[in-house]
């Protein structure tokens, strides 16, 4: 298929812009899964850094990169994504955002327009020029179309000499199909 589901689109993107030894950011680390990739692509030399809210999301994530072999490239904090400026050195190549809430955890944990959008523009000043954000946004919960709205209109206002700006979603799926922000940031690697 030509036309990539959302999810595999951003692991292209990944794929692309993170090498061996390299920094990333798994800013809603949820189950784990993208925090897995994350370590795989930084290989032996490299760091990931996830941050969660929910202790569960964390135990969870850290037991699937333990049984994968890959724990010692990754450091988990228990704090809210807009506080990775605290922990997360300058140098990053990739940060990824999942929006909305942990699959399969409490319904009534989700994630806010509060934090979500000063931790985006935390992770695009982390990032190196060339370096990738990627933010899955879902808009079928009602915290979610206020969140999804107010991230939709950040990136809009980013200037194009700070970063390009992709909007990626299937246009004609019913029920508030989810919408993929993958932003680039501009400048000299």
């Amino acid at each position: 298929m030509v036309i990539k589901p959302m999810l595999a689109y951003v692991r292209t993107l990944l794929t692309e812009v993170l090498n061996e030894g390299d920094v990333a950011v798994d800013a809603t680390v949820g189950n784990g899964h993208d925090t897995l990739f994350l370590a795989q692509l930084v290989g032996e030399s490299g760091r990931v850094y996830g941050f969660d809210i929910q202790a569960e999301a964390l135990a969870s994530a850290r037991a699937r990169l333990e049984e994968a072999g890959v724990a010692e490239r990754a450091a988990f904090f228990l704090e809210s994504h807009a506080e990775m400026r605290e922990f997360v050195p300058a140098g990053v190549k990739a940060v990824t955002f999942n929006l909305g809430y942990l699959p399969g955890g409490d319904l009534s944990v989700v994630t806010t327009e509060a934090s979500t959008v000063p931790a985006l523009q935390a992770a695009l000043d982390l990032l190196v020029p060339g370096g990738i954000l990627s933010v899955m946004l879902y808009a079928g919960h009602d915290e979610g179309k206020v969140e999804s709205e107010a991230v939709l209109d950040w990136a809009h206002h980013l200037h194009k000499k700070e970063a390009h700006v992709l909007m990626y979603r299937f246009w004609n799926q019913k029920n508030s199909p989810p919408i993929l922000l993958a932003i680039e940031k501009r400048g000299r690697l």
